[in-house]
């Protein structure tokens, strides 16, 4: 089962090729993908960057291989290299590179052009980047199968909507005619997989395609996808979701530094991993721990630094805390926008909630429940059109920006895609300098004084566990993890007593997903901070609330104890979610 060899290839186990009703020489026949001692390399600064060392694979028709590693393993890389689209510098060579008896090394972007889309698709993390913005979601779907000739004009309209249909897409007609901007990430990620089936594949590459989705939704994509495979298609899936590749996975290869570090049948990798490094991803995983425990087997950031920074905000933290008032009051908020056809649509309907001093909050809920938008009036940056958002004890909603000035320093934010909010053409002195601002509370959080602004940042980096050699660096030239953690040190630097955190780990791999989820308690604990966690993933909102509000179609129908509502759920569609769960991977 386990190899650290760089070019084994993962290999289907005789039993399940006999349970598939193949023989050897059937299932050599059914190979679909073949890649041989596969190298990708990239031109760098300082020398050429080996992405991908010596890998070997194949994927069978009616078979999902699943690629599980970390952020920079390669796995992406490879993906990419079997529809040609590793990048204009790379450099990759293999002894074999072969899809469907075709011969993919030195294709000419036309005979590309054939294969993509229509006998190979692919599902890319990233939906906003993918999907065109200046066309509709319709249109999207419908090009595969006007530039491939796949149904008659008049039958494309029909197509395009059984597609988003299947895809999990509620109102097709209506969401066929908005723009990706106008959808939410997990209807943004369910239309790009509808494009990638609209040509029937034969092969389906899925780079994360279930990241950015809530469980219901996830399910019925799964579902989908086992489906496919069922009938048939190669799937070649890259997840670094466990519960997921457990699911649907026949066949996992762990992906580590470019090379393949194991390699076999998916029950017994889960069940009996032989690399310590898959070990390691499994031992991550939060549906696995007690609530409270270590995700993370190293320090999320430096103790000596957490205990400083509780220590001069104490006399700040012990007068909230006297008031006796809750930190924040969300009393019966609504919100409407209107929709592309000129009707109104309800994101936000009388809701209401209280969050105490050094809480924890889990929001949970399926895309386009209200989450983001009722986030976005926690934060003061979208108005209720009814009902009023109370924070420190003042008014925070239906006053001007200057009366909410003095408290936005106490109240911060961390976003899902920190690449997206941060400036790319600014270092991470600048990013996370400029929270401290000029005039800012930095005497009351102990950060101010004589020292320079660049210690003073590196102080906060050092709270999140980051080095001061990333000063200089700019956000492209951190790992999702750093990144992640530089939002954390920014939304540090004003000394807030509350923090929304809008899917902040949705996107990161399961042991960096560890890393930050710890880095968040350490921050709860030593200094007392509020979370307000709006998330998908049911297993990290169990692991790090004290109380959840579950959301559906903009209300609240159910809230409580965390441990209250996912052991004894009283609402159907909390009973519904609970159930769509991917089941956890062994412990180990």
């Amino acid at each position: 089962m386990t190899s650290d060899s760089p070019a084994a290839a993962p290999a289907l186990p005789a039993e399940a090729a006999a349970a598939r009703g193949a023989g050897t020489a059937d299932a050599e026949r059914a190979v679909l993908v073949r890649v041989e001692d596969l190298h990708v390399t990239f031109p760098g600064r300082r020398g050429s960057v080996d992405a991908v060392r010596g890998v070997s694979l194949t994927v069978r028709r009616g078979e999902c291989l699943a690629i599980v590693g970390e952020s920079g393993s390669g796995k992406s890389v490879t993906a990419r290299s079997l529809v040609g689209l590793a990048g204009d510098r790379a450099s990759v060579r293999a002894r074999t590179l072969e899809f469907g008896g075709t011969d993919l090394a030195g294709l000419s972007e036309s005979r590309w052009r054939r294969l993509r889309g229509r006998r190979i698709g692919l599902v890319l993390q990233d939906a906003l980047v993918s999907l065109d913005p200046l066309r509709t979601v319709g249109a999207e779907v419908a090009e595969p199968l006007r530039v491939h000739g796949l149904v008659p004009r008049s039958g494309t309209r029909g197509r395009v909507l059984e597609l988003l249909g299947d895809a999990g897409i509620p109102d097709p007609a209506r969401r066929a005619r908005q723009h990706p901007h106008e959808l939410s990430g997990g209807l943004r990620q369910r239309a790009l997989i509808a494009s990638a089936l609209a040509g029937g594949p034969e092969l389906l590459i899925a780079d994360e395609p279930t990241t950015a989705l809530d469980v219901t939704v996830e399910a019925r994509i799964l579902g989908l996808l086992g489906r496919l495979r069922d009938e048939g298609t190669g799937l070649l899936l890259i997840s670094h979701d466990l519960s997921v590749v457990a699911r649907l996975a026949d066949r996992i290869a762990v992906m580590k530094d470019g090379v393949f570090v194991e390699s076999g049948d998916a029950a017994q990798v889960l069940a009996d991993p032989g690399h310590p490094y898959t070990r390691a991803l499994l031992a991550a995983v939060p549906a696995l721990h007690a609530k409270g425990t270590r995700l993370s087997g190293t320090s999320a950031g430096s103790a000596k630094a957490l205990r400083a920074y509780a220590a001069a905000r104490g006399d700040a933290r012990a007068a909230a805390e006297a008031s006796g008032a809750p930190l924040l009051s969300v009393e019966a908020v609504a919100k409407r926008f209107r929709s592309p056809d000129g009707g109104w649509h309800q994101a936000v309907d009388e809701v209401s909630f209280t969050l105490a001093e050094g809480e924890a909050l889990g929001v949970v809920g399926e895309s386009g429940s209200g989450k983001t938008t009722m986030a976005r009036m926690v934060l003061g940056l979208t108005e209720p059109d009814a009902g009023r958002v109370v924070f420190g004890g003042r008014p925070w909603s239906g006053v001007g920006e200057r009366e909410r000035r003095p408290l936005r320093r106490r109240i911060q934010a961390v976003q899902q895609d920190p690449l997206g909010s941060f400036d790319p053409r600014h270092p991470v002195r600048r990013i996370v300098g400029e929270a401290l601002g000029r005039g800012s509370d930095g005497e009351r959080v102990g950060l101010a004084g004589r020292r320079s602004r660049d210690a003073r940042v590196a102080e906060l980096l050092d709270l999140v566990g980051l080095p001061k050699a990333l000063l200089t660096r700019r956000p492209r030239e951190l790992s999702g993890g750093q990144r992640q953690r530089v939002a954390i040190a920014r939304a540090l630097a004003t000394g807030p007593d509350l923090i929304v955190c809008d899917e902040p780990v949705s996107a990161l791999d399961v042991s960096v997903q560890a890393q930050v989820l710890d880095l968040l308690a350490d921050v709860r604990a030593e200094l007392g901070v509020a979370l307000l966690f709006i998330s998908h993933d049911l297993g990290v909102i169990r692991h790090v609330s004290d109380r959840v509000a579950v959301m559906k179609d903009g209300r609240i129908v159910e809230t409580g104890d965390g441990e209250a509502v996912f052991t004894a759920p009283r609402a159907a569609y909390t009973r519904e979610l609970l159930a769509a769960i991917p089941q956890p991977v062994s412990a180990v």
